[in-house]
Order: structure tokens, then C-alpha cells, then sequence
């Protein structure tokens, strides 16, 4: 008992005692005199011990600096009252996602059907996308998420020849990682084992999910379709008073439709972007020219660079080709995205229209 008395006496002397430091600290301030040229020794307001000064009271600072000059005009005019993006940097960011998205090792080959894969086809790998769309909607991931995993299968496939069996688990890995990149709650491995009815084991997934990770050289990040989309329809609609969302809706819907088409590997994915826009504006509103100025110099691309792009796309909108892949159809049709699948263009788009708008 008298053991525990001391104890506790000696824990109350030693928190007055540090009670004491930190007033002593708190009264006693010590600062280095500054000579005025008068009188070098210093004075103490109180008339008390003159080495010991009150603080002399902080100079208040600006939690921000505030730039004087006025900034320079953005490069684009589609930067408003976007708080994700800064009129100082529009120029620079858009430069940089042009640069990465000619990088040879983040680009496909465009021929890579032919030249790395032996079994596999071009209508496997659109059944592959098209079932891809389904597990985007089931899971809710955002359209960045299919993009990019689109863009990894692309990529792995152009390397390393793959069967029929194995093109499904490389689907669903290359979701996986996609998820996590983008995606603020990745859904679960299990999930993914479940999604493809457990055709493949957990161990199996992860192990490829690691061989396209190394692969890519944990490099995850890389411009896709949707992210030069999402800066081409502001531009698009800079003579709207509010957003037109029939018009990012449809443009939205043409550039998924071209994640299905092989051929469409090709193109950069700033060339579709801009191609759907294009193609979106003309199907509607077919008497006006779809290309404007402010598209072609922002976006960098004339009308008649964009034929090829559009014409394909074109044909995949009025499904030409007679596919039976209706998932992305059947998304769009929904009274959310505004119906905008059963929006039909005229079947010929007039030849002026891929004339340079400035000749117009």
C-alpha cells in the first residue's frame, strides 16, 4: 500500500513539474536583440528583467500567394469553370497525353492478328469486348475502366499468341488491374472468378493478372479514347448555354462501338475521339456541317484526316457488317443515356463535309 502512495506522489510531482516547464516556455520567450542605433541593449515593456521580451507580434501572411499578372489565354476554349484543370496547364496536359498515346510501347499493332496470333480471330476478340461491356455494367465501373482494359488486352495480344481458352482470362485479369487503377472501389479477385462462372481459379487469375502487370511494366496508367472524349465534347459545345447530353451520350455510344471492331486498332485513340464526335453532330443534325473551327484547331485534325476513322465508325453505327454484338446497343438504349442508339444517320455523308472547314 505504501509502495502504491509513493507511486502516486511521485507521478503528481513529475506532472507539476512539467506543468511548470511548459509555463516557464510558454512567459519566457527569448529573441536576439536588434540594434536600432540609439540603444542596443533591450527594454522590456513591463519595466522587468530587460533580457526577457514579449513576442513581438507575427507579420500576417497570406495562407495562398496570389499571382499580380494576369494569365496568359487558355489554349483551348473549353476550360470554363472545370476545377479538375487549371487554364495554366490545359496546353501542357493535352500535349503530354498526345505524346503518350503515340508511344510505340503503349500502342497495339495493328496488324497483330496476323502477324503474332494463330488461333485467335477478330470476331473472339469483339466476343471478348462485347461480353466485357455486360461485366463493366454489372460492377459499375466507370467508362475509363473498360477503355483501359481494352487497351491492355490489345497490347498483351500483340506480343504473345494466346488461344481461345486462355482469351477470356486474359479479359477478366486485364479488367482486374484496370479496376484498381481506376476505379475508387475495385471489386474483389473472387468477384472476377465468379463473374466468368468460376471457369478459372483464383490462383489462375492472379497469376495472369501478374504476367500482364509485368508486361505493361507496372506502367497502368495511358490515354484512352474516352479520355480525349471527355475534352473534345466541351468543345464541341462551346456555343451551348447548357450542356447537350443527347450529344455526349451518342458521341459516348459511337466511340464504344468502336472498342468491338478490330479494325479500328489502328486509329489513335484522339483520332476516334474526334471521329465520334464528328459522326455524332452529323447523325443529329445532318444539314449542317459537323466539323467546326474551334474542333479543328483544337483537336489538331481536319475533316479529311478523319474519313477513314469515321467511315468505319459509320459503319459499325448503321451496322453494316450485320454483327449480332448487342451489348453496347443494348446499353444505350436505356432511357438514361436518352435512347441514342436508335438514333440512325443518313446512310451517305456528303463528301464536302471532309473538306477542311477553313476552305468551307
Amino acid at each position: 500500500m505504501a509502495i502504491m502512495k509513493m507511486r502516486v506522489c511521485s507521478k503528481k510531482r513529475a506532472a507539476e513539474e512539467l506543468e511548470q516547464k511548459i509555463a516557464v516556455w510558454k512567459r519566457r520567450v527569448e529573441i536576439p536583440s536588434i540594434s536600432n542605433g540609439a540603444n542596443d541593449s533591450p527594454q522590456s515593456s513591463d519595466g522587468g528583467d530587460p533580457s526577457i521580451v514579449p513576442e513581438p507580434p507575427r507579420p500576417k501572411r497570406r495562407r495562398f500567394a496570389i499571382r499580380t499578372d494576369p494569365p496568359s489565354p487558355p489554349p483551348f476554349d473549353i476550360i470554363d469553370n472545370d476545377p479538375h484543370i487549371s487554364d495554366a496547364f490545359v496546353h501542357d496536359v493535352y500535349t503530354y497525353l498526345s505524346s503518350m498515346e503515340v508511344d510505340r510501347e503503349k500502342r497495339p499493332l495493328p496488324d497483330y492478328m496476323k502477324s503474332v496470333q494463330n488461333e485467335l480471330t477478330e470476331s473472339m476478340r469483339g466476343s471478348v469486348v462485347d461480353w466485357l461491356v455486360t461485366v463493366v455494367e454489372i460492377f459499375c465501373f466507370i467508362p475509363d475502366t473498360l477503355y483501359l482494359t481494352v487497351s491492355y488486352i490489345d497490347r498483351f495480344l500483340s506480343k504473345h499468341a494466346m488461344n481461345e481458352e486462355n482469351l477470356q482470362l486474359l479479359a477478366v485479369s486485364s479488367m482486374c488491374l484496370a479496376s484498381r487503377y481506376e476505379e475508387i472501389r475495385s471489386s474483389h479477385v473472387g468477384h472476377f472468378c465468379h463473374i466468368t462462372n468460376k471457369t478459372y481459379t483464383k490462383e489462375k487469375l492472379m497469376k495472369m493478372e501478374d504476367d500482364v502487370l509485368q508486361f505493361l511494366k507496372y506502367e497502368l496508367g495511358n490515354p484512352t479514347t474516352h479520355t480525349f472524349l471527355s475534352i473534345f465534347i466541351k468543345i464541341s459545345q462551346e456555343d451551348c448555354e447548357k450542356p447537350d447530353m443527347k450529344l455526349e451520350f451518342l458521341s459516348n455510344y459511337l466511340a464504344e462501338l468502336s472498342l468491338l471492331d478490330y479494325e479500328c486498332v489502328r486509329f489513335l485513340p484522339s483520332m476516334v475521339a474526334a471521329s465520334a464526335i464528328f459522326l455524332a453532330r452529323f447523325t443529329i443534325n445532318p444539314e449542317v456541317h459537323p466539323w467546326s473551327p474551334a474542333l479543328q484547331n483544337n483537336t489538331g485534325y481536319q475533316p479529311s484526316v478523319l474519313k477513314d476513322c469515321i467511315l468505319a465508325i459509320h459503319d459499325l453505327q448503321l451496322n453494316r457488317k450485320e454483327s449480332s454484338l448487342n451489348a453496347i446497343k443494348d446499353k444505350y438504349v436505356q432511357q438514361k443515356f436518352r435512347g441514342v442508339a436508335q438514333l440512325s444517320s443518313p446512310s451517305e455523308i456528303p463528301a464536302a463535309y471532309f473538306e477542311d472547314v477553313k476552305k468551307l
